[in-house]
């Protein structure tokens, strides 16, 4: 049986950044606090991302190093899977901000050189 191509788990990685993107558009952290969909939609994205990043990892291991926080990425992605109860709602919205445009532009770029996007 053929291995996945790493692509695919690219592609489902940019479209849980655009999805996240889409839905804190406009929002601020009062909004993300006060708004369990919110609060369920983006940490079901970043769920996503976290095992596409997982499973891309086992197709092609160098991956991880082409990645910024790559392994950090795996790792939130178990916190919220395993330590839901633990995961602050103000660390959630800093990666929004601060990690998530980052890995957008970088799963993007990649995209691009290998021919996809």
């Amino acid at each position: 049986m053929k291995p996945p191509d790493v692509r695919k788990f690219l592609h489902d990685i940019k479209t849980a950044c655009e999805l996240i993107e889409g839905f804190v558009r406009g929002k601020t952290i009062d909004d993300y606090l006060t708004d369990p969909m919110l609060r369920s939609a983006v940490e079901r994205q970043f769920e996503i991302i976290g095992e596409a990043r997982n499973q891309s990892s086992r197709v092609d291991a160098g991956l991880l190093d082409r990645i910024t926080d790559a392994r950090r990425v795996i790792a939130f992605r178990n916190r919220l899977i395993h330590g839901y109860s633990s995961v602050s709602d103000e660390v959630v919205w800093g990666i929004v901000e601060g990690s998530l445009p980052r890995l957008s532009a970088e799963v993007a770029a990649f995209l691009a050189s290998a021919g996809t996007s």
